[in-house]
């Protein structure tokens, strides 16, 4: 159990690092338009569309650490009340619904770029729309990882062999 753990939370720094890099370039993109706009009257052409891409990788990543941390959405309100067991067995349940319907967007958004590949589409100059939009089946896939971790762990309280922390 304590190799899910590390895993997770390997992963979870390694997004966390990405997440702080593509933060950085879009502020520094932004902060660039900016200048280039109102001092010079000029921009980078690709820019919005850039930052906008940036944007779904953010999300996407952040909803991942939130995952991996707990602090993804859920709803609580029954589960304080129960059991410590109890609500580990809950925790496998939910948790394991989430890993199979990200799971299936997962498949339908990989479904979704691949018709991008096979359109040649372009975001913009030479570079294809799905270099940007590879995010969406990797981001559900990383929500898959983390929800099963989890579900894991909850199955090992559930057996009565650890905690949660």
């Amino acid at each position: 159990m304590n190799v899910l753990k590390r895993v997770d939370k390997a992963l979870t720094r390694f997004e966390g690092y990405l997440l702080i890099t593509l933060l950085f370039v879009m502020v520094v993109m932004a902060f660039l338009q900016v200048v280039l706009r109102n001092l010079f009257s000029s921009g980078i052409l690709w820019a919005d569309v850039f930052l906008r891409h940036l944007l779904l990788w953010l999300g996407f990543l952040g909803a991942a650490i939130a995952t991996s941390e707990n602090r993804h959405i859920n709803i609580d309100a029954l589960r304080r009340f129960f059991p410590k067991r109890m609500r580990a067995g809950v925790e496998v349940l939910t948790d394991s619904f989430a890993a199979v319907i990200c799971f299936m967007l997962a498949k339908s958004s990989w479904t979704f770029v691949q018709g991008e590949i096979a359109d040649r589409r372009v975001l913009f100059g030479d570079i294809p729309s799905w270099y940007a939009q590879v995010i969406i089946p990797i981001g559900f896939g990383l929500l898959v990882v983390h929800f099963a971790i989890r579900a894991m762990v909850h199955v090992w309280v559930v057996a009565g062999k650890g905690e949660v922390e």
